[in-house]
């Protein structure tokens, strides 16, 4: 049996480690080339684009080498965001898209993240064959059909000019402040120019990649700085982007934080009364706060869960015909404007909310009260199953019962690292910690014993 490449979002490790080393990136180039150079014609093209992290220069050359090996003809975007990306494979034609970028993770991490022709993320067919080709190994061509490379600044302007169609005609962000932090990631360029060009005053955070400071202590797994700042500069609004810029966090004028749960219920509220949403629907994962179903609801709408990952949020929508959907953790997906999940976007939709409305973010910040919720994560050794262990399954039916009626119990492996999330909703909180600490720790001393 062959190791498994392929996980949630793309391939994913620690760089300079299987499977995020040169020689797999160049093996993972030839064999994407060669799926999706079928013709044997050299007019095929794939578009790279990359975050901020060291590693990624590696990986760039080596996917580069990997692709034109097989006569693909490359155009490097440089640092562009994720969702960049997705809609250049599709308007400059390419037959292939590649991000390099391990997303929220640390800088030490990388990952390699391919979208189809259309700029929706590749289905789980593809990926199969492409790992299938990996493992087979790939023909190159003939010297003289080996493809071409070369880099091109006009794919962020053309991102950036098509960003500023989605905000609302004849509507400025003139008189906004905004505090934008990049995570000194993919966006570091691109958001700030994007919001000032809209009118807004922009007060930029995490702009300064040095390739190992990608997501530390800013962005939006870490939002303490840009809340700090957003209430030291009286900005109107803070937007925080992940590494690679397909994530947000919003702050309101106050430093409070809003998550995607917040942000979806603005916008599934805002565009129900717009006729703007299609079902009747909003597409979430499991990991969608109970409050928020509760005020969908309300409203008439629905709650529509999936895995976690937004690719499947993706596959959903695009199944049922749906225009709205996430994830708690930040990607907002709107295909009425993207394939994929976009934190730039999302902002420039919440800021096109304030304009509308013409209310402080603190009011759309706050949609619904949150079920309290608690998720903790356990690390674990490679190849360890302590979620199959007798007793973690006795402590976890024990905890099922506990909360029947009164809340969810969700327990998973992370699909991009090695661990185990155990995540519960419950109104008595007393009941939620002993729950959820229980479990945890029952998973630790199975892992501990290895």
């Amino acid at each position: 049996m062959v190791d498994k490449l392929f996980g949630t979002d793309g391939v994913r490790g620690l760089a300079n480690n299987w499977p995020m080393t040169a020689d797999m990136a160049l093996r993972l180039g030839a064999a994407a080339g060669r799926h999706f150079r079928r013709d044997g014609s050299n007019g095929h093209r794939v578009v790279i684009g990359k975050d901020t992290r060291l590693s990624g220069y590696m990986l760039e050359n080596a996917l580069t080498a990997g692709l034109t090996s097989t006569g693909m003809n490359v155009l490097l975007l440089g640092p562009v965001p994720t969702p960049a990306v997705g809609r250049l494979t599709h308007s400059m034609r390419a037959d292939l898209g590649i991000m390099i970028s391990a997303s929220h993770n640390p800088f030490h991490d990388n990952g390699i993240k391919f979208f189809g022709p259309d700029g929706f993320k590749l289905s789980d067919d593809d990926e199969a064959q492409i790992e299938r080709l990996v493992h087979e190994g790939v023909e190159p061509v003939q010297n003289h059909n080996i493809g071409r490379a070369k880099r091109i600044d006009e794919g962020r302007m053309r991102y950036t000019e098509y960003l500023k169609t989605t905000f609302p005609d004849n509507k400025r962000l003139n008189g906004i402040k905004v505090v934008i932090d990049c995570a000194n990631g993919a966006a570091y360029r691109t958001a700030p120019e994007t919001l000032w060009e809209l009118g807004a005053e922009i007060v930029p955070v995490g702009v300064e990649p040095n390739g190992k400071n990608i997501n530390k202590g800013c962005g939006s797994t870490d939002t303490a700085l840009a809340a700090r700042t957003v209430v030291e500069t009286g900005a109107d609004l803070g937007i925080c982007l992940d590494g690679d810029a397909d994530r947000i966090m919003i702050i309101d004028e106050k430093g409070q934080v809003a998550d995607g749960d917040q942000i979806m219920a603005l916008f599934a509220s805002h565009w129900a009364r717009a006729g703007r949403l299609k079902g009747g629907a909003l597409v979430a994962t499991v990991m969608s706060n109970l409050g928020l179903e509760r005020f969908l609801s309300d409203q008439g709408l629905q709650l529509l869960r999936t895995k976690v990952g937004d690719r499947h949020v993706v596959e959903a929508m695009r199944k049922g015909g749906y225009n709205l959907g996430g994830e708690q953790s930040g990607h907002i997906v709107m295909t009425d404007f993207a394939t994929t999940g976009d934190g730039l976007l999302a902002g420039i939709q919440f800021l096109a909310c304030m304009v509308e409305t013409g209310k402080p973010a603190s009011e759309l910040c706050k949609m619904f009260d949150t079920v309290p919720q608690l998720l903790k994560n356990v690390r674990y050794s490679a190849g360890q199953t302590p979620l199959e262990a007798d007793s973690v399954q006795a402590v976890i039916s024990d905890a099922e019962a506990k909360l029947d009626g009164q809340g969810r119990l969700l327990i998973r492996k992370s699909g991009t690292e090695p661990l185990i999330r155990v995540m519960a909703e419950c109104e008595d909180d007393v009941l939620l910690g002993k729950i959820v600490d229980g479990i945890v720790a029952e998973v630790e001393a199975v892992a501990a014993t290895g």
